[in-house]
């Protein structure tokens, strides 16, 4: 174990992205894995590196890097590149392992483990992609014959790397490949920041203006994630931005918090369930715009409400009974009451007769 763990590959955010360039996947291939001996270092010494959160629950610096690329090496460590649903039950064993290695070297909160696994996820299928891309592709995009790579033979064994093959010459995984290579060979407006993240590139912008906001508006990070190392804005990306702005003026404010961001009615594109447009990884609808969260009970939770109900029950049954009985005896007394005065003397109605002739 200790030398796999002195081999940590680095995994950056979207550095294996399925729409990044071949260009990028051959860079990524020269940097070879990289060795995060810092956190194995700070490990021996019973240290761990502190974790910090966006006002949106996104990871951001200092730090945060660190933390992705440490996922992108459990991941590949602990789950299999044949899997193709991360919700299956049989990953349970490898998603609990990843959670407990990132706690021996983070202070991280539990709140925060549905967001790194979530993480750990999309970095499964960054590297399944990578991988396609790399070494079953050639350049015109079409899959080809491939020996597994030594590189990750440590790994990748020979026969989960044959499984791999034999599910991407599967002629409906070539239908969606396809398509999805050539919806992300032309992106209408493409982003332009790399492996900053959306999280990141907000934190550096407040940072440089000195703000004191937590935030930004979705559109006009969206417009600053498209913004190139000239500083130029293209006509289509400023355009989009204007509009949002216009738009944002116009709608009423439940309106413009309403499911559908200001971008995504702009663009013309539906929103996506549990995301936001134009706010990266971990941002969704209920936290960006404060939605109340729900939550089912957990059977604890069930039990001790039933509980709760029973001793009001109780102590309702126990009232009402107190309250029956003090009719019951009030009652019984106006009876008697009633019965006191009815057996009063009564003369016979001759006599009456004679009393009221003498009068």
């Amino acid at each position: 174990m200790r030398e796999m763990e002195d081999k940590m590959a680095s995994n950056q955010d979207d550095t294996h992205d399925a729409s990044g360039s071949r260009n990028n996947v051959e860079n990524e291939i020269k940097r070879g894995l990289t060795v995060m001996k810092s956190i194995i270092r700070a490990r021996d010494k019973g240290e761990k590196f502190e974790v910090h959160w966006s006002a949106e629950d996104q990871l951001i610096e200092p730090n945060g890097s660190i933390l992705a690329s440490y996922i992108g090496f459990l991941v590949r460590q602990h789950i299999p590149i044949t899997c193709d649903n991360w919700r299956s039950p049989e990953l349970k064993v490898g998603k609990e392992k990843i959670w407990s290695e990132i706690q021996r070297s983070f202070h991280i909160d539990e709140s925060r483990q549905k967001y790194c696994i979530q993480l750990a996820g999309k970095r499964l299928r960054g590297f399944r992609s990578f991988l396609s891309n790399k070494f079953l592709k050639d350049e015109e995009g079409k899959f080809v014959e491939a020996e597994r790579p030594m590189k990750y033979a440590e790994i990748i064994s020979a026969e989960e790397w044959d499984n791999f093959v034999a599910k991407r010459r599967n002629e409906k995984f070539h239908e969606v490949s396809d398509k999805n290579r050539k919806r992300a060979s032309k992106p209408a407006y493409p982003y332009k920041k790399g492996r900053t993240g959306y999280a990141r590139l907000q934190q550096r912008i407040l940072a440089e203006e000195k703000s004191d906001a937590t935030s930004l508006p979705e559109h006009v990070l969206w417009k600053a994630a498209r913004v190139g190392k000239d500083g130029v804005v293209v006509e289509a990306v400023q355009s989009v931005y204007d509009d949002c702005e216009t738009l944002s003026q116009t709608l009423p404010s439940t309106e413009v918090h309403d499911c559908r961001s200001l971008l995504s009615r702009v663009l013309n594109v539906p929103e996506y369930s549990g995301r936001v447009r134009g706010k990266g990884f971990g941002v969704t609808p209920s936290s960006f715009y404060k939605k109340p969260k729900t939550k089912n009970p957990t059977n604890k939770e069930v039990m001790e409400t039933l509980a709760e109900l029973r001793a009001q029950v109780l102590k309702l049954q126990k009232e009402n009974a107190r309250y029956r009985e003090e009719m019951r005896d009030s009652e019984a007394k106006d009876t008697s009451d009633r019965a006191s005065i009815n057996c009063q003397p009564k003369f016979p109605e001759v006599i009456i007769y004679v009393i009221m002739k003498l009068k």
